[in-house]
């Protein structure tokens, strides 16, 4: 006769049946008796559940306890993780920007591990300062008198406006009044730090003559913008640098000049556009300049201030500047990241961010040809792989007009009906890999851009644990 559901249910283990199993005994040891009796009441909840519903199954204290040793599993797997960037933007926002070049990493590593000079004068047996140990570096790649490090670039730029420009103006160009990622504006930002905007010129066209007008007696600060991750063409007029600078200094104002995703080598003997170096916009006669640690630079998130020594010291008086400073471990990473530019000819095998960003596409196809077999065998038979060609982007606002010419392994599904929904259940089955695969959905095939893939026998290891039960019911 068949098994009533309240006989089921009542057949079920009890808490402490269950926690007397060997398997929730060494549970207990790994996350604790609390953590372990809270997961064995949650897996007899779904039992009993699944029972009500008249789900088949096996509800054993040993399943029970199995049960429950994955649901700590799943709550004990960090929500920061790893995953296989193939979305074909290199320096992702969302999935960390600039990973992190070996020397960097490791540099990172034993400031975690060990007590190290943060603030200590190894010289003189007595505090010192956090700048030391970037200032030397920076100077000698920028030209600049002094240098400051802080958490990123907004919190450089916002340091900057703060010092000289609160309740005070801060002239700057209408085109130049950018919004960043997460609806973050300069205008906003130039609130906050308590200064008053004075917009001149126009979106598409500002003079000289423009900001002479405007600068006066309230004025505390000149701020360019340079436009990292935007353009505007066509008719349009700007005013470099050099010539605001004379301006500024005229009037004895000084001038900030943002670079945002800021690069300390022309980029352009690399096949890309120009783009000012912080070098450059120094020897311009920028009194000072902001820039990002983690976009172009690529190293650890970090905003960078160089410039003049008198204006780098009123800088490190403000208060508001202990609330802004990085910490020990992205301190090193930053020092090691810098020091690789010392030798600009190792730069590309030293740092992921550049070897990425100059990958010959022609290597990253054979990567494709090598891969796309191995693929086809593990998606059949719900989908069929090719591989097209495509363009990556450099991604955080970084030469927003340029594109890099990629490859691609391109998943179709093979049943027409439901596409997207097949899609969709494969990006999910990806996500939930030990290491999550990101790629990009694009006329309805799953892109896997492999600008930014290394460890091909890791990656495939990886993706032989993909489930596609999901696929099943598309067919």
């Amino acid at each position: 006769m068949p098994v009533s559901t309240e006989a089921k249910l009542s057949a079920l283990p009890s808490v402490d049946e269950v926690l007397r199993t060997e398997l929730a005994e060494r549970a207990a040891e790994d996350y604790g008796r609390p953590g372990v009796v809270k997961a064995v009441r949650a897996a007899l909840g779904r039992a009993r559940t699944a029972i009500r519903r008249g789900e088949e199954g096996i509800f054993s204290a040993q399943a029970i306890a199995e049960a429950a040793g994955k649901l700590l599993a799943e709550q004990a797997r960090p929500t920061l993780r790893p995953v296989y960037n193939l979305t074909g933007t290199v320096l992702h926002t969302n999935l960390g920007r600039a990973v992190l070049a070996e020397a960097a990493a490791q540099a990172a590593l034993q400031a975690m591990r060990e007590a190290v000079t943060l603030e200590y004068d190894l010289d003189h047996g007595k505090r010192g300062e956090r700048d030391e140990h970037i200032r030397d570096l920076l100077c000698e790649l920028t030209g600049a008198e002094d240098a400051t490090i802080v958490n990123n670039n907004a919190a450089s730029v916002l340091l900057v406006l703060n010092t000289f420009s609160l309740h005070r103006e801060t002239v700057v160009s209408r085109g130049e009044l950018i919004e960043i990622g997460g609806s973050f504006r300069l205008p906003e930002i130039m609130e906050r730090a308590g200064a008053t905007l004075i917009e001149v010129g126009t979106t598409n066209r500002t003079h000289l003559k423009d900001y002479a007008a405007a600068i006066g007696p309230a004025t505390g600060l000149v701020l360019k913008v340079h436009p990292s991750n935007y353009r505007i063409a066509g008719f349009t007029a700007a005013v470099p640098v050099a010539k605001l600078a004379n301006l500024a200094r005229e009037r004895n104002v000084p001038i900030l000049y943002d670079l945002g995703s800021g690069t300390l080598i022309d980029l352009k003997g690399l096949g890309f556009a120009h783009e000012p170096t912080i070098a450059e916009a120094i020897a311009a006669g920028a009194d000072l300049v902001t820039f990002s640690g983690d976009k172009l630079l690529g190293g650890p998130q970090a905003g960078f201030i160089v410039g003049k020594r008198s204006l780098l010291a009123e800088i490190n008086r403000n208060p508001l500047k202990r609330a802004l400073r990085i910490d020990k471990i992205r301190l090193a990473a930053a020092v090691a990241t810098l020091a690789l530019y010392r030798n600009p000819a190792k730069l590309r095998q030293c740092l992921p961010t550049l070897r990425w960003l100059v990958r010959p596409v022609e290597e990253i196809e054979a990567i494709a040809k090598r891969l796309a077999p191995h693929l086809a065998a593990l998606l059949s038979p719900f989908f069929e792989i090719g591989i097209v060609s495509c363009k990556s982007e450099i991604g955080s606002g970084a030469l927003p007009l340029e594109v890099l010419p990629s490859a691609a392994i391109a998943i179709r599904p093979t049943a027409k009906r439901h596409q997207g929904q097949a899609l969709e259940r494969l990006g999910w089955a990806l996500r939930k890999l030990a290491i999550p695969v990101i790629g990009r959905i694009e006329q309805q095939q799953l892109l896997l851009d492999l600008r930014c893939l290394d460890d091909e026998g890791r990656f495939l290891a990886n993706l032989s644990g993909i489930d596609l039960s999901e696929q099943k019911g598309l067919q």
